[in-house]
């Protein structure tokens, strides 16, 4: 009897030492042996022909007068498709000139010491302006030195400060058909042609899903913290059993949990929670979405609830951009004048293409003017207190924080009256309404707005 029960002891050891190795097995398959990997991605036929016309596609000469052609990602990992944006900041502001200087001062804010008022003036208003230019809408790139100029399908050229162009900074990579991959500094770098993209072997799948937030939710194609785009991207963070990679392409879901932390969904139907990275905390730069209603937004980390991934098929090509136009309409003033003709606002933005940026709860829009029926401000008492109403062709209303191009930091408008030899100036304060002209060809499309 004494020797059976050994013998059934020793067999539950063994049965219970074979489950222990299974299992340590299992984790090894799901998170990696010593460190902690991606479990296998979904099986993907890859894209097809018409789906890979998204990527971006072009012809890169360099210093030395080499020349790549082929697909680009900025940064390496970064920007890698028609509808991404390429960033930089104006070196000069030519429509400055059409203003009187003592027009574009503002007061600067009194100081006082024990109540007695010891110092105000003027101060001259900041023109320096951020390029954010989809790269469907862009022709090509040029670098000489310290400057950069990029050129818009319009033929609009902008002179941009080098050193402040983050997206040229961080280099390129170019598929190119003969030398294979290749990796490019940006002092490299002489032009960049934009070309439409032909058929891509082996071009992974576009990130796309539908982010959800207390206030609304955004479906379209995602970068990932401003840079995860593609199914072979990868996701970083901790987990209890130690530092884990996941390809995107294993992600069924991801769910805010706190700051510094979010449950990961995977496709096989395990949860797991990551923490203290960036890609899931403390320094996330937010989750654009290209949402077909409004252009981009950017969803920040802490109005960010949850994004399930879901296919998308093909997103934009080249030729789907059509060239900007001129931004038309008429303006109103407090004073009842309205003024109708060609329109530059803010001093800066003039072409359907160009964008206006502004805020609500958490969520930055990024909307081409091409999409804008109407901008109206609140009463001037009421300025920065009250949303500002933006209307879109498709007739959505949306209310605006007066913040970025609704706030009191803009420069005004030029209005191009026809017959008249010069513009006329109205300060931001002035407007009461801008009515924008439906353009007759834009991307997103308005057919049916």
């Amino acid at each position: 009897m004494k020797g059976a029960t050994i013998a059934g002891g020793a067999f539950v050891i063994i049965l219970v030492f074979l489950a222990l190795v299974q299992t340590k097995w299992t984790l090894e398959q799901y998170i990696g042996p010593g460190a902690a990997t991606s479990p296998a991605p979904i099986p993907s036929n890859g894209p097809a022909e018409e789906a890979t016309q998204d990527f971006l596609h072009g012809r890169v000469t360099t210093d030395d007068g080499v020349t790549y052609e082929g697909r680009l990602r900025f940064g390496g990992d970064e920007e890698a498709f028609w509808g991404n944006y390429f960033n930089g900041v104006k070196d000069d502001n030519p429509w400055s000139g059409y203003v009187p200087p003592e027009r574009l001062t503002r007061k600067r804010p009194p100081i006082e010491i024990f109540g007695f008022e010891i110092s105000r003036g003027e101060r001259q208003i900041d023109l320096r302006r951020p390029l954010m230019a989809r790269f469907g809408d862009i022709a090509r790139i040029e670098a000489r030195a310290r400057d950069l100029w990029v050129t818009l399908k319009s033929g609009t050229r902008f002179h941009l400060d080098r050193f402040a162009a983050d997206d040229f900074a961080d280099g390129l990579r170019v598929w190119d058909g003969r030398r294979g991959v290749v990796n490019l500094d940006e002092w490299r770098i002489r032009a960049i042609e934009f070309l439409p993209t032909g058929r891509l072997e082996g071009a992974p799948d576009r990130l796309h899903g539908t982010v959800r937030t207390g206030h609304g939710e955004f479906t379209g194609f995602i970068q990932w913290d401003r840079q995860a785009c593609v199914s072979s991207d990868e996701l970083v963070g901790h987990s209890a059993e130690g530092k884990l990679t996941l390809r995107f392409d294993t992600i069924r879901s991801i769910a805010r949990r706190s700051r510094d932390s979010a449950l990961v969904t995977l496709h096989d139907g395990r949860d797991i929670v990551l923490s203290d990275t960036r890609d899931v905390g403390n320094g996330h730069g937010g989750i654009y979405v290209d949402d077909r209603r409004y252009g981009r937004v950017l969803v920040s980390w802490n109005a960010f609830e949850r994004i399930d991934f879901s296919a998308g098929g093909s997103g934009p090509t080249y030729t789907d951009f059509p060239p900007g136009r001129p931004l038309t309409g008429s303006v109103t003033t407090r004073a009842g004048r309205s003024l109708t003709g060609r329109l530059v606002y803010d001093l800066d933005e003039s072409e359907t293409t160009e964008t206006l940026d502004a805020p609500s709860r958490g969520v930055d829009y990024t909307i081409p003017f091409g999409l804008i029926a109407s901008i109206v401000l609140g009463a001037r008492e009421e300025r920065g207190a009250q949303p500002v109403r933006v209307t879109l062709h498709n007739g959505e209303e949306l209310q605006l924080e007066p913040a970025g191009d609704l706030g009191e930091a803009n420069a005004g408008m030029l209005i191009f009256v026809a017959g008249r030899q010069r513009p006329e100036y109205v300060p931001w304060t002035d407007i009461e309404q801008v009515d924008l002209d439906r353009p007759s060809a834009m991307y997103p499309p308005l057919a049916g707005r």
